[in-house]
């Protein structure tokens, strides 16, 4: 695919990296030179210095042959101005970055097509939905939801405790007289290896585990993880910037206390005016004796959300010394993800990666719905829709030819979420979730083309 990215800050430039290893034919534009250096030397695309709400130069990048056009500028004027011309000089897809989330909330209001927009795509709401889903599983320390929540993927960290540590997955699941979670894909502590996991595959304390699950199978993990659902009441947001302001207000709504840290006086102050049932607290959330004064050991989660990475961890270890039930803390560098698993943070959570992944289901071949990478590892989820042309139509998924670094991990029928065995036979319209390494994934794809 002739992918263009207008923009090359932190989410356009991770997602030209990303691309580039798909081998995409990647052309980034930039109006600065220098965001454009590092990725004219890392990077095998070519590079445009100018403004990408410029016809002239969207003709230099050839954008009338190009297949996708992705706006990921800091400016939302001039992510709609790229995407408006983009498509009247010959674009087949354009996707525009924004930051308020009013536009996504309103699409059914505004035909952002007639605009030239086919798709919005907001970095900062991502996050806030991720965390949320977080807060809601505190078990757990990824989630994402598929079709609205008809079918989840759940990662957790195994512990001594957990029951079915030193079991296989065969004995795991007998545990129960129904089917309801399957698990998907594995790492084993202090390794970089991932495992896609079958019958005889044991269950470790250390384990990174992801697991797809319906509504039945979440009583079920929590049952088989040796613990109980813990309710998050009380909440610490460190950081009042777009996602940390856009949290508190969404789970304020949804009846739980929240506190808000903020350093800076004037956004404290706009935002306490705005948020009249969240308390905001004007101090520096690096200070630890503020945060103890501010009851900071009563809290049920602590999220740090400031433009800061290193301060975020550093806050999120504090707060797990306090024995802070969950801790979220937002990062920008990849690198991190490992650095989570080692010393005791909860969830690293990245805007860039998840901002990428839903890019990416434009870019993947195949009738694919929704993508999903698992952090710190290396596989993918992937949301194919089986079609009247897809070579897995009307079988049993025992035989088909799947590679074993594949696996089925449920399949979406109708509003009904499944976890299907062997003998289950893929129908027409049936939305299935595949997990695949990326060695594989081509030929998974081959098979729902």
């Amino acid at each position: 695919m002739k992918i263009i990215i207008a923009g090359a800050g932190e989410v356009g430039f991770h997602l030209a990296k990303l691309l580039s290893f798909e081998s995409q034919d990647i052309t980034l534009i930039d109006n600065k030179k220098s965001n454009l250096n590092i990725a004219e030397h890392q990077l095998d695309i070519k590079t445009i210095e100018g403004n990408s709400a410029s016809i002239s130069v969207l003709k230099e990048a050839n954008v009338d042959k190009s297949d996708l056009v992705v706006s990921l500028t800091s400016s939302e004027t001039t992510n709609f101005s790229t995407c408006f011309l983009a498509k009247q000089l010959g674009a087949k897809r354009t996707i525009a970055r924004i930051s308020n989330s009013e536009f996504i909330n309103s699409d059914h209001d505004i035909d952002f097509n007639s605009i030239g927009i086919d798709e919005l795509i907001s970095p900062e709401n991502l996050a806030t939905e991720e965390i949320k889903l977080l807060i809601h599983e505190s078990a757990f320390t990824n989630i994402h939801a598929f079709e609205e929540g008809i079918l989840k993927m759940m990662g957790v960290k195994l512990e001594k405790k957990a029951p079915f540590v030193g079991k296989n997955v065969m004995e795991a699941a007998s545990v129960f007289p129904g089917v309801h979670f399957m698990p998907i894909a594995l790492k084993k502590e202090g390794t970089e290896k991932t495992i896609i996991p079958r019958g005889d595959t044991v269950f470790c304390d250390g384990d990174q585990v992801y697991f797809i699950t319906d509504k039945k199978g979440l009583q079920e993990l929590y049952n088989l993880l040796g613990t109980v659902k813990q309710n998050i009441d009380n909440i610490m947001i460190l950081g009042a910037g777009r996602i940390g302001s856009k949290l508190a207000r969404d789970l304020s709504n949804e009846g739980l206390n929240v506190k808000i840290i903020e350093i800076n006086e004037e956004k404290a102050n706009n935002l306490a005016e705005e948020l009249s049932d969240v308390m905001m607290i004007n101090v520096d959330g690096r200070n630890v004796d503020l945060l103890v004064e501010e009851n900071l050991e009563n809290m049920d989660a602590f999220i740090a959300t400031t433009g800061n990475s290193e301060t975020n961890i550093m806050s999120c270890l504090m707060a797990k010394s306090k024995k802070i039930k969950k801790t979220i803390a937002l990062v920008d560098n990849m690198d991190y993800f490992n650095l989570s698993q080692s010393i005791g943070i909860d969830t690293l959570i990245n805007k860039k990666l998840l901002a990428a992944n839903d890019i990416f289901r434009f870019v993947r071949n195949g009738d694919i719905v929704e993508l999903a990478k698992l952090n710190n590892m290396d596989a993918e989820i992937v949301e194919f829709n089986v079609s009247n042309k897809s070579k897995v139509l009307n079988k049993k998924i025992v035989d088909l030819n799947f590679p074993r670094e594949a696996i089925i991990g449920g399949v979406i029928r109708g509003d009904k979420g499944i976890i299907a065995l062997g003998d289950f036979v893929i129908q027409y319209g049936d939305r299935v979730l595949v997990c695949s390494t990326p060695e594989v994934l081509s030929k998974v794809e081959s098979l729902f083309l």
